[in-house]
């Protein structure tokens, strides 16, 4: 991803110290989603179809030391049209602070989490929107809302205003997460652990996640991952592995297996993702598709597919889904996407 310098990314802060840099990067899309309605929804009025936007801009700030040991920090500002939290203005999320030396990479704060971070997880995504309607389960992400995790509400005065009230609210919102990640050749190795509330004032659960990804020959890629306590829900265990084959240089195929059977909550059964992508000629058009079988007692249908189509613009691309969910309600999106 290309990155913009956003002022003068060579500060000399002292006689002999390293230099520091500071990126924008980031992407933004828009085009036009369709969702079916639900009985409910038609009744209500609601447009099936809507313009949908995102802008996103991570601002990364690093240095290194003069034993040859990087550190670095990041916030996200995101506005997301049609969010809860981010619809009306862009918001600044919860930061992660981190340091790598030798392959190996420790976030403390507003981490990438090890499952949300395997390869191949996402790799059924379709379109400019890059989304699907493939089952995974809860689990904690990097979170680009203004504050990560949950909120905690506690008895205490935390700000001294004499009241319990929303100030308190906010103040106790101590998610924290620390995440290690190690990086050898094909071989890509990482752990994390949330909580959620570190104030021990609640009785949530902790979440643990691992995770690999090998990559051999440039053409077979290998992906596992487990979380216990997925999202700090208690008994919310998920395992997932996968592998994509590059069977020609333009074109792969790829075969997911995700087990969220479990006795907690936040169980959505087992999911089967069979997908690939074929490059054209043009070598500018990319179709994806995949086909998913889950086996949740709640679904109207076992089976989820859709069709995707990318073209490459040259720094931008134009994209198209089509989609059908176990709901059995059908979605599509047509839009554009740009990195920066």
């Amino acid at each position: 991803m290309k990155k913009a310098l956003i002022a003068s990314t060579a500060l000399v802060l002292t006689a002999g110290a390293a230099a520091a840099d500071v990126t924008i990067s980031g992407y933004g899309r828009t085009g036009i989603q369709y969702f079916e309605n639900t009985d409910a929804q038609d009744a209500a009025g609601l447009n099936e179809t809507q313009i949908i936007s995102r802008l996103r801009m991570n601002l990364d700030a690093s240095t290194s030391s003069e034993q040859g040991v990087d550190f670095g920090a990041r916030f996200r500002l995101q506005w997301d049209q049609n969010s809860a939290t981010r619809g009306n203005q862009g918001e600044l999320n919860a930061g992660k602070l981190y340091v790598t030396s030798s392959g190996l990479t420790v976030e403390v704060g507003n981490v990438d989490t090890a499952f949300d971070s395997v390869n191949l997880l996402y790799g059924s995504e379709l379109g400019s929107y890059d989304r699907d309607l493939v089952r995974r389960g809860a689990f904690f992400a990097y979170d680009s809302d203004r504050l990560a995790g949950q909120f905690v509400q506690a008895d205490v005065d935390v700000d001294g205003d004499g009241d319990v009230d929303g100030d308190d609210l906010e103040e106790l919102s101590t998610y924290n997460g620390i995440a290690a990640t190690y990086a050898i050749e094909g071989l890509k190795a990482r752990v994390s652990y949330i909580d959620p509330d570190q104030s021990g004032l609640t009785s949530d659960d902790e979440e643990l996640g691992f995770s690999v990804d090998y990559t051999w020959n440039e053409r077979l890629e290998l992906a596992a991952a487990y979380v216990m306590d997925g999202g700090a829900i208690e008994d919310n265990d998920i395992f997932f592995i996968g592998a994509r084959y590059a069977v020609m240089e333009n074109a792969r195929i790829g075969l997911n297996y995700l087990n969220a059977s479990n006795d907690s909550a936040a169980d959505v059964g087992d999911t089967i993702t069979l997908y690939g992508d074929y490059t054209l000629a043009d070598g500018l058009t990319n179709i994806e598709a995949y086909v998913a079988n889950n086996n949740d007692d709640d679904n109207e249908t076992d089976n989820a597919f859709g069709i995707g189509v990318n073209y490459d613009l040259g720094g931008a691309r134009l994209g198209a889904s089509l989609q059908r969910g176990n709901d059995e309600r059908v979605t599509a999106d047509m839009g554009v996407r740009f990195d920066f």
